[in-house]
């Protein structure tokens, strides 16, 4: 059954409370979204209420995807840029699937939902996004459009030893 995406929902406390949830069950399920497994909803808690913030000043949107219960089975932030000559585009952070929907084909609903609702936002032509080398995210995101764009080895260090190439892609809205 797919999911319902809504763009902007009234950000209630049990919607606060289920991408809490997604995010910490996404972490620790190996999910490349900030984090190194294992994490507690107090660890996620800060970051979540730094998009909630951005989200109030109208900088960052929402959506989300429900499954048939009802509950948060997808989201990821829309991130306006406020630089004036970068209007024109906008950041996709945190895009996350609920591990117990993976394989469904959710990812990529989710990744057209977010293209469909950029495209409603005025002036916006493109998606850029950043991924984290070593896991092929950057594979399912082709697969989805995007285009790598740039690449920066080992930006990223989920442990001694262990950096990660810092990816970026680019999905032109046209």
């Amino acid at each position: 059954m797919p999911l319902t995406f809504v763009l902007d929902p009234p950000m209630t406390p049990a919607l606060r409370d289920g991408v809490l949830e997604l995010w910490t069950d996404v972490s620790n399920a190996g999910g490349a979204v900030g984090f190194v497994p294992p994490v507690t909803r107090e660890t996620v808690r800060p970051e979540l209420l730094r998009h909630l913030t951005a989200m109030s000043e109208g900088r960052t949107r929402l959506l989300v995807g429900h499954d048939e219960q009802g509950r948060v089975a997808a989201s990821t932030f829309l991130t306006l840029n406020t630089h004036r000559l970068m209007t024109h585009w906008l950041w996709l952070y945190t895009v996350m699937v609920h591990p117990r929907h993976q394989g469904k084909g959710y990812g990529r609903d989710l990744l057209a939902a977010a293209a469909d609702s950029a495209r409603g936002i005025e002036g916006i032509e493109a998606i850029r996004l950043t991924c984290r080398g070593g896991l092929g995210l950057e594979h399912f995101y082709g697969s989805c459009g995007y285009k790598e764009v740039g690449r920066v080895p080992g930006a990223i260090r989920v442990a001694p030893g262990d950096d990660r190439d810092d990816i970026t892609m680019l999905l032109p809205l046209g």
